[in-house]
């Protein structure tokens, strides 16, 4: 496990954004993102965002070896890793859920109404009951979610000048 540093993970622990760079599926080349994320604490952060199908998640599961650049801060940092994409809906439920209250915690989010929907689920979960009414629109949209874990596989290298830019899309679009 890579040794984080205690400015590294003050960064990690009180971010909301971080830029990952990762290999094209369709040419191999590179391409950076930037994205929400949720930190486990430990050498793993996950990522995720709006509900549907995402390129940066196929050029993940294509290509698994990534670099990930802090943003905010004083210093920022290039932390080798390794990409892996969550597909089975019991192993996703509590990053999904991290992810949405570390989401919640950004200035002008109603946090209390995403803190009751998350409650609500999370007791329909403990019972074991069936996905009805509004708990079936609430699964259909947290299995429609990406989630990727992402672990660290090498030595956190500061990087002078800031992170690195964010790549065109193919609509032109960062």
């Amino acid at each position: 496990m890579p040794t984080l540093n205690q400015d590294l993970s003050h960064i990690l622990q009180h971010s909301f954004f971080i830029r990952t760079t990762m290999k094209r599926r369709r040419n191999g080349l590179p391409r950076t993102l930037e994205t929400t994320y949720v930190w486990d604490g430990g050498d793993r952060i996950y990522l995720s965002g709006y509900p549907g199908k995402r390129d940066w998640v196929a050029n993940m599961a294509a290509y698994p070896e990534v670099t990930v650049h802090t943003v905010e801060g004083d210093r920022w940092y290039d932390i080798p890793a390794r990409a892996r994409v969550l597909r089975n809906r019991e192993e996703r439920l509590p990053h999904l859920f991290a992810f949405i209250e570390n989401w919640a915690k950004r200035p002008g989010y109603p946090r209390w109404r995403f803190m009751l929907f998350l409650t609500a689920i999370r007791w329909n979960r403990a019972l074991r009951l069936p996905w009805w009414g509004p708990f079936l629109l609430a699964r259909r949209i947290l299995d429609a979610m990406p989630c990727v874990e992402i672990t660290f596989v090498g030595q956190p290298v500061p990087r002078p000048g800031g992170p690195p830019p964010l790549s065109e899309s193919r609509e032109g679009r960062p």
